[in-house]
C-alpha cells in the first residue's frame, strides 16, 4: 500500500546521522504527521508539527525540563548541526527515541493507579518551569470562567434556535429536555470557579510555575515491560493549575465505564494525593471543574456545528443519549464531593 503523504521525508532525514532503512507511516493529516523510521539501529518516530518554530522552543524547554526532574519523555535526537528540530515544506520536524511497550489500561487498576500517579509526578515535576526568553509560551492560567462563558453564550444560541422550531428531530427534543437542567450546571460551575480558590491558585502558579500536558490519556502513554510509564505527545503542553489534566483524566476513565464511580473516583484522587499532595481548597477548584457538563457541551457544539460530516442522526442522537446519560451520573459526586477529598 503506498505511503499517502506528499513530503520529502528523505531530504529531512538528511538532517541526521541515521541509516534509514524504511519509513511507515503512523498517522497522517496534513499538517501533522508522525513516521516509524527503521534505522540500522532500530527505530526512530518522525514527527511533524503544526506549531511555530517559537511555540516549538517552548514545548521542547518544557519537555527538557520535565525529564531533568524524573519524568520519562522520549528523547530528542539532534540534528547535525546539533538543532532539535528541522525545518522542511514550511513546517518543522522532530526525531526522537521510539519506546517499545503497551498502552495501560483503565480496566487494569494497577494500571490506572500507575497513570494517576504519573501524572501527579508529571504535576510536581513542572513546579520552577520558566519559558526560556524569545520563545511564545502556551497559557491557560485564568482562563476557565470566560471561556465557560463564551461557551455557555454558544450553547443558549443553539437552544433558541433549536427551540424556534415547529418540529423537532429526536436529537432536538432531548435538547429541549435537558438544556435548562445543563445550563444550571454551566452557571454553578462559573460562580463556584469564581468563589473559589481558583483566581488565587492562578496567581500563585505564575510564580512558582507549573504545567498541563492536556491530553494525559492512556493513548498517550506507553507502559514499557520495565514497568516505566512513558509519556508522549506533548505537543499540547501549557501552562495551567494541574486542574486541567486531572479533570480530564477522570472524564475519560468514567466515559469509558458508561457512569461515574465513586468508589474509584475517590481512589483515584488518593492515588493522586500521594504523589502530589494538594491542599482542600485546591480540591475545591476541582469539583467546579466537574460541574461544568464538558460531555454534553461537546456533543451539542458537534451537533450544531456538523462537525462530523459522516455522522447520520442516528449516530448523534445515541451519542447524546450515552452523554447525558454519564452526566447525570455525577450528580452524586458533586453533592458529596467533600467525602472523595483525600485529606
Amino acid at each position: 500500500m503506498p505511503e499517502i503523504y506528499q513530503e520529502d521525508l528523505a531530504s529531512i532525514l538528511k538532517n541526521y546521522t541515521i541509516d534509514v532503512i524504511d519509513i511507515r507511516t503512523e498517522s497522517y493529516k496534513n499538517k501533522k504527521g508522525v513516521w516509524w523510521i527503521r534505522t540500522s539501529e532500530g527505530y526512530k518516530i518522525l514527527k511533524k508539527h503544526s506549531n511555530s518554530d517559537r511555540t516549538l522552543d517552548f514545548i521542547i524547554a518544557a519537555v527538557e525540563y520535565l525529564q531533568s526532574k524524573g519524568i520519562n519523555i522520549p528523547k530528542i535526537i539532534p540534528a547535525v548541526n546539533g538543532e532539535k528540530y528541522t525545518y522542511g515544506d514550511n513546517s518543522c520536524y522532530i526525531l526522537s527515541q521510539a519506546i517499545t511497550g503497551e498502552n495501560p489500561s483503565y480496566d487494569n487498576r494497577q494500571q490506572l493507579m500507575k497513570v494517576v500517579r504519573e501524572l501527579a509526578r508529571f504535576h510536581k515535576a513542572s513546579a520552577g518551569f520558566v519559558p526560556p526568553r524569545g520563545c511564545k509560551p502556551r497559557i491557560h492560567l485564568g482562563s476557565l470562567p470566560d471561556t465557560y462563558r463564551r461557551k455557555m453564550d454558544k450553547l443558549k444560541n443553539y437552544y433558541a434556535l433549536e427551540k424556534a422550531l415547529d418540529k423537532h428531530d429526536d436529537f432536538g427534543a432531548i435538547i429541549i429536555k435537558e438544556f435548562p437542567h445543563f445550563l444550571q450546571r454551566v452557571e454553578n460551575s462559573i460562580n463556584g470557579l469564581e468563589g473559589s480558590y481558583y483566581m488565587q491558585w492562578v496567581k500563585d502558579s505564575r510564580e512558582t510555575g507549573c504545567l498541563c500536558h492536556q491530553d494525559f490519556a492512556a493513548g498517550n502513554l506507553i507502559l514499557t515491560n520495565a514497568g516505566e510509564i512513558y509519556v508522549l505527545d506533548i505537543d499540547s503542553i501549557t501552562i495551567d493549575i494541574p486542574i486541567r489534566d486531572i479533570r480530564k483524566l477522570l472524564l475519560k476513565v468514567n466515559k469509558k465505564r458508561s457512569s461515574w464511580d465513586m468508589g474509584l473516583t475517590r481512589d483515584m484522587l488518593a492515588w493522586y494525593q500521594e504523589e502530589n499532595p494538594l491542599e482542600y481548597r485546591q480540591w475545591q477548584v476541582l469539583k467546579w471543574e466537574l460541574e461544568y457538563p464538558h460531555l454534553f457541551e461537546g456533543i451539542m457544539t458537534k451537533y450544531y456545528e456538523k462537525r462530523e460530516e459522516t455522522w447520520t442522526l442516528a449516530k448523534y442522537l445515541k451519542r447524546l443519549q450515552e452523554m447525558v446519560k454519564v452526566e447525570k451520573t455525577i450528580d452524586s459526586i458533586i453533592i458529596d464531593f467533600d467525602g472523595l477529598i483525600p485529606l
